[in-house]
């Protein structure tokens, strides 16, 4: 396995210079667009990475997933339903015109920042602090790694620049979707984001979403299986911005990106995988990482259709 993402990182490495590193989150932009890793979670291979598979970034939209599954836990399906839809808006992740009508629930789903924005009033908790830390404790116990914790560089930054996530609080809070202290849930999102992870820790999150909850090393159900399935399906039709259906056709695999450079796709039942290319494109998706899995789906025939 080890042989086979070395060779698709040497085949990959040159689309890096397609994409340039998020600006708009000053610390971002302190990346470098050059470091490349790929790591895989799966049975009988175990784990395997090669390159920058060990490079530390945050999870900036990743975390919209673990956002997703806290609330499925909290609050189950129906609630989550309540407040978010779950088609693909074909729009930017950061837009504001969901819909030429006035804004309804079903116009955004958990993987647009507005629905994992609204998602975070759903967690369980006393205060945005409580609600956080529950959300980094379930970060931490699907990826397997109990020191996860913010990147505070990150996170001040995004709370200082964010103002676009800051209008779209307001604007859920002008339509009623939400009626929460704007600031508060906010602080929750932003913190979420600057989550720091790995490769490694993305390919046992996919992997565990693989399995349907499971964690296949203790053998101990993690969360409910069918929130595992309506997690997969979220992220099969809305993961990858407005390029999943493009990702769809060439890859075929639920995934999740984010502007850190960071990508996590699940192979059901088979594998996770967790890539690191901070070179994005125009969407906001690693350009690496994207023909990475384009390449690793082809060669081991991972597409689920």
């Amino acid at each position: 396995m080890e042989k086979l993402l070395q060779n698709i990182i040497n085949e990959c490495y040159p689309y890096i210079k397609n994409g340039e590193v998020a600006t708009y989150i000053p610390e971002l932009a302190k990346a470098d667009k050059n470091e490349f890793g790929i790591c895989t979670a799966s049975h009988g291979e175990g784990i395997n990475g090669v390159g920058d598979y060990k490079k530390s970034f945050t999870m900036q939209s990743i975390a919209k997933t673990v956002i997703l599954l806290r609330a499925l836990e909290d609050k189950g399906e129906e609630g989550v339903r309540r407040l978010v839809g779950v088609e693909a808006t074909g729009k930017p992740f950061d837009a504001f015109n969901y819909s030429d009508q006035a804004l309804k629930s079903e116009h955004i789903n958990p993987m647009i920042n507005a629905g994992a924005i609204a998602l975070c009033t759903l967690i369980d908790g006393k205060t945005y602090q409580e609600k956080f830390q529950r959300l980094l404790d379930l970060t931490r116990k699907i990826a397997g790694n109990p020191s996860l914790d913010i990147d505070e560089d990150v996170y001040l930054s995004e709370k200082a620049t964010g103002n676009k996530n800051r209008a779209l609080t307001y604007m859920l809070k002008a339509y009623g979707i939400i009626n929460e202290d704007a600031e508060e849930v906010l602080d929750c999102y932003f913190r979420a984001c600057s989550i720091k992870v790995t490769s490694v820790d993305l390919a046992k999150i996919a992997f565990v979403l693989a399995n349907r909850g499971m964690d296949t090393l203790s053998g101990k159900q993690i969360f409910d299986k069918n929130h595992a399935k309506y997690i997969n399906a979220v992220l099969m039709t809305c993961g990858m911005y407005d390029g999943s259906g493009e990702f769809a056709v060439t890859v075929g695999v639920p995934a999740k990106s984010g502007v850190g450079g960071g990508i996590m796709a699940v192979v059901p039942g088979r594998m996770g995988i967790g890539i690191y290319s901070p070179a994005l494109d125009s969407k906001g998706n690693s350009c690496a990482g994207i023909k990475a899995l384009e390449l690793l789906s082809k060669e081991l025939e991972l597409s689920i259709f």
